[in-house]
């Protein structure tokens, strides 16, 4: 494994990170799968409350019981949930309390969508008030955030100096719209931890036309997309969701090969990757509050495909999610009413409501 410095907090940390929003059912197999990763040099473990169905932190804690102590863990307070510094207080006490721990290394101001957020979160008895008396009282190590933004909003946000670190989005996809956020980073000294590497599984799912990003003999697409995010200054981690002891071996190879990309491939990247690009949906589910109990993921995940592979793609990949039992008849695209809740909830602020009209049209 490869360990790089966590910004001036004096800590090392390994270059590939364990994200905990992949569990599957079995709560002993994943304490397990977290246990083989630090086995093989991962110290660094990301989760937050309602993970997986709110059990990921406990999961965690389960694994940490037989663990070794070398390693470190961040986990998160909700921008929108815990919006004072009592509630942040009560937040990092049961995190504590699940993962049976009795600090947390890296504490997030979590999912800061925009400045408007980063301001409720700063405000007098917020917030990061709370949290920052935490500290103080060595509950938590290192006080960090975690945001949506774009890259010049993420820069006014570290050029408070307020926060040691930044949690962000960023995979060979969307790269230049957070960039400027990890020059930011650099001016600083602060960490940089990269969430979405895969996309939010896009990449993988969509191995033939990202087998492009493909450098060493071998290496697997999700290699080569976790490598790309690991090649670029001022990346510290690079955040892998684990589920399986196969997806941990594999995460963990791509330190075999050398963390970085040539410059003739950089080009051949930049050339494929546009404006459109950006506007891949990661599928995360955050817009799944539809009055209408319209599956938004899985019509944009659809979407996806008409911008990588034409709109017949698109509709060939609806017919089957509804021949699987994955979208409704009584819950389609047409019946969106365009109240505007996903868009709210969008961390990719995606127009939503636009593209299921879209969708509708074309599904006709």
């Amino acid at each position: 494994m490869i360990y790089r410095e966590y910004g001036k907090t004096g800590k090392k940390v390994s270059v590939i990170g364990f994200g905990g929003m992949r569990f599957g059912e079995d709560e002993d197999y994943s304490a397990e799968v977290v246990r083989r990763a630090n086995e093989l040099g991962i110290n660094y473990f990301d989760t937050a409350p309602f993970y997986c169905n709110d059990r990921s932190e406990f999961i965690f804690g389960k694994a940490f019981k037989k663990m070794p102590k070398d390693y470190f863990v961040s986990t998160k307070s909700s921008v929108n949930k815990e919006d004072t510094a009592d509630k942040v207080r009560w937040r990092i006490e049961n995190s504590l309390e699940r993962m049976g721990i009795d600090k947390i290394n890296f504490f997030h101001m979590w999912c800061i969508m925009d400045l408007n957020q980063y301001q409720k979160v700063m405000a007098p008895g917020g917030a990061y008030e709370g949290a920052l008396k935490a500290k103080e009282e060595g509950l938590i190590e290192h006080l960090v955030f975690s945001t949506h933004c774009r890259g010049e909003d993420i820069r006014r946000i570290i050029e408070d100096d307020v926060f040691e670190g930044v949690l962000l989005g960023y995979n060979v996809i969307n790269h230049p719209y957070r960039q400027e956020g990890v020059y930011a980073a650099i001016e600083k000294n602060i960490g940089v931890v990269t969430m979405n590497p895969l996309g939010g599984g896009l990449i993988p799912q969509n191995d033939k036309y990202f087998s492009f990003l493909k450098e060493g003999e071998g290496e697997s697409v999700s290699q080569a997309a976790l490598r790309f995010n690991a090649a670029q200054k001022g990346i510290t981690v690079v955040l892998a969701g684990m589920g399986t002891l196969e997806e941990v071996e594999e995460n963990i190879n791509v330190t075999n090969y050398p963390l970085a990309v040539s410059d003739d491939k950089m080009k051949e990247i930049q050339s494929r990757i546009g404006e459109e690009m950006n506007s891949l949906c990661t599928t995360c589910g955050y817009c799944l509050k539809c009055p209408k109990k319209i599956m938004i993921h899985n019509y944009l995940e659809a979407y996806n495909l008409s911008i990588l592979d034409g709109k017949e793609a698109m509709k060939n990949h609806i017919n089957r999610l509804k021949d699987k039992g994955n979208i409704k008849e009584d819950a389609l695209a047409a019946e969106c009413i365009a109240c505007g809740a996903c868009e709210k909830l969008c961390t990719q602020k995606l127009p939503i409501i636009q593209r299921l009209k879209e969708i509708s049209e074309i599904m006709k």
